[in-house]
C-alpha cells in the first residue's frame, strides 16, 4: 500500500514511517519542517517539504494517490495556542481540512487523524476518560483538534471517506521535540542532561496519561487495517503526576538536584487520564510498556543524543 504521512519528520510520525517501511509499504512525507526535522525522515520515503495548508497538496495528492492518509502534522504548542488562536486556527483546522477534502478527492480509502485525549476532553468529570465523556476543551488548541473530528463526520456522511480518529495521550520517547506541554519528559532529560533544573509549573501534582510511542505506533498500524468512522482513546488509564515524572528521571539519570517550581500556565488542566477500552474492541489494541521500561529507552537515547 502506499501511505501519505503528514507531519512524518515529527516525533510521532518517524516512528510510524519507520514502522509502516519495515512492513513493506510505501510511504510518501509531507512535512514543512518547522518542529519536524529532516534527519528523522527515513530515505526510504519521499519527503515534500510543505505545510498542509499549502494548495499545492492537491499536486502532491494528484501524482501519489495514497491509499491512506495517516494526518500527524499540527501546531502542537498549547501555550502557542492560547497567545496565538488564529495561527492555531489556520495550521490545525484549515490544514487539516486540505488534508480531508483531497484525501476525498483523491479516493484515499482510510483516513487515521491524530488528535488529543489530553486537550479535547477538558477538565474531566470522572476519571479515566472515556469516548463519552463530555467534551470541553479548556484551550484554543483542545478547539482546533476536535473541531476535525466533526469535519472528518461530516466527510464520512457526504462522501463515504473512512475514518479512524486516535485521541492521544501524553506521548513519550526517542525523537521527542521539547515544544509544548506534551514534551515535558524531553524536557526535563534535556535540562537534567546539561545541569540545569527543570521547572515545574505547579505544585508538582498536576498528572498526564504517559504513553510510550512505540504503543501509539501500534494504534496507527492498527487502525489502518480496523476500525470504521470510530474514535479510540489511546493511552495507559494511570495518572502519572509532574513529580513522579521528575523523579524518574532523575533517577535513570543519577541528578540530585531539586526542581523549581512556578505557576500553572492557562488553558492546562489539572488532571487526566484515559480509557483505552474501547481501542482494544474497535482495534485490537493496548499498551504494551510500562512507565519504567518506557522511560529507560527514552533515556537511554538522549544519553546517546548528548
Amino acid at each position: 500500500m502506499k501511505i501519505l504521512v503528514t507531519g512524518g519528520a515529527g516525533f510521532i510520525g518517524s516512528h510510524l514511517v519507520e514502522a509502516l517501511i519495515e512492513r513493506g509499504d510505501e510511504v510518501v512525507v509531507v512535512d514543512n519542517l518547522s518542529t519536524g526535522c529532516r534527519e528523522n525522515v527515513n530515505p526510504q520515503t519521499e519527503l515534500y517539504e510543505l505545510s498542509v495548508g499549502d494548495l499545492g497538496l492537491a499536486d502532491i495528492f494528484e501524482r501519489e494517490r495514497p491509499d491512506i492518509v495517516s494526518h500527524h502534522a499540527a501546531q502542537i504548542d498549547l501555550r502557542r495556542s492560547v497567545a496565538e488562536p488564529l495561527f492555531d486556527a489556520q495550521e490545525n483546522i484549515l490544514g487539516s481540512l486540505n488534508v480531508i477534502v483531497n484525501s476525498v478527492r483523491y479516493g484515499v480509502r482510510n483516513f487515521i487523524y491524530a488528535s488529543s485525549g489530553g486537550a479535547v476532553y477538558g477538565e474531566p468529570q470522572y476519571l479515566p476518560v472515556d469516548e463519552n465523556h463530555p467534551i470541553n476543551p479548556t484551550s484554543q488548541y483542545g478547539v482546533s483538534k476536535h473541531t476535525v473530528e466533526h469535519y472528518l463526520h461530516s466527510y464520512a456522511l457526504q462522501y463515504g471517506l473512512n475514518y479512524v480518529v486516535l485521541r492521544y495521550p501524553n506521548v513519550y520517547g526517542p525523537r521527542q521535540n521539547p515544544l509544548g506541554e506534551a514534551g515535558v519528559v524531553a524536557i526535563f532529560a534535556r535540562q537534567m542532561l546539561g545541569g540545569e533544573r527543570p521547572t515545574i509549573f505547579g505544585s508538582g501534582d498536576k498528572t498526564r496519561d504517559y504513553t510510550h510511542v512505540s504503543d501509539v505506533v501500534s494504534a496507527n498500524l492498527l487502525a489502518m487495517e480496523q476500525g470504521k468512522n470510530a474514535i479510540c482513546n489511546i493511552g495507559t488509564g494511570v495518572e502519572t503526576s509532574d513529580q513522579e515524572i521528575f523523579d524518574a528521571l532523575a533517577a535513570a539519570l543519577g541528578y540530585d538536584s531539586a526542581p523549581l517550581y512556578t505557576s500553572v500556565r492557562p488553558g492546562e488542566i489539572q488532571r487526566i487520564c484515559l480509557d483505552w477500552s474501547k481501542a482494544e474492541r474497535e482495534l485490537g489494541w493496548r499498551p504494551q510498556l510500562l512507565l519504567k521500561e518506557g522511560i529507560a529507552k527514552t533515556v537511554a537515547y538522549f544519553r546517546a543524543q548528548e
